[in-house]
């Protein structure tokens, strides 16, 4: 028997992007963003209103980077969230993140994030969907496995829950795609 819930945005896992760009003077300022993922092949989008002072730098700056939020940096990622960067002017610093300028892209790399998304922007629709197109993947040394390959175990990546609005640390690999299906052949 299963349960009806009705019209509700609940969608497993729904990742937790901490969306970065500078503003005309070069000043860094991001945002949570949980609303978002891959758009086509190496675009990403996100979801973002035209109120926050990060989609105004994207649309200004034509880029921005995306990292991915892990579980060492709950706090952090939370507070880039629920605080404005129209209201908080010092907000990156409040929450303790540093950023480095990306060699590929105008945008900043936030350091404390183990893994960065950064893009060029592709368009920003009037429904508020950002498109970027990846121009490069960079993640910390900290996260790679033995095959020099982003170990997803390691990056502890985090998922929002809209249901608890709670935050879940992904878990372990359970199967191999592109393959365990061929057992059914």
């Amino acid at each position: 028997m299963r349960k009806n819930f009705g019209v509700k945005t609940c969608v497993y896992p729904m990742p937790v992007f901490i969306v970065a760009a500078y503003d005309k003077g070069g000043k860094p300022n991001c945002m949570n963003a949980a609303w978002g993922g891959v758009y086509d092949t190496n675009q990403i989008m996100v979801c973002l209103s035209d109120d926050h002072k990060t989609t105004k730098n994207i649309i200004e700056s034509g880029a921005f980077t995306v990292s991915i939020a892990d579980a060492k940096h709950v706090v952090e990622a939370d507070y880039v969230g629920i605080v404005s960067g129209n209201k908080v002017l010092d907000k990156m610093e409040k929450a303790g993140l540093t950023t480095t300028k990306s060699a590929f892209i105008n945008a900043p790399i936030i350091n404390e994030f183990p893994m960065t998304v950064e893009c060029k922007l592709l368009k920003f629709n009037e429904d508020g969907i950002c498109i970027g197109e990846i121009v490069n993947v960079s993640a910390d040394e900290s996260v790679l496995g033995q095959d020099g390959q982003i170990d997803p175990e390691k990056l502890e990546a985090i998922t929002y829950d809209s249901v608890h609005h709670t935050y879940i640390k992904l878990g372990e690999k359970v199967g191999n795609a592109f393959c365990d299906g061929k057992k059914l052949k």
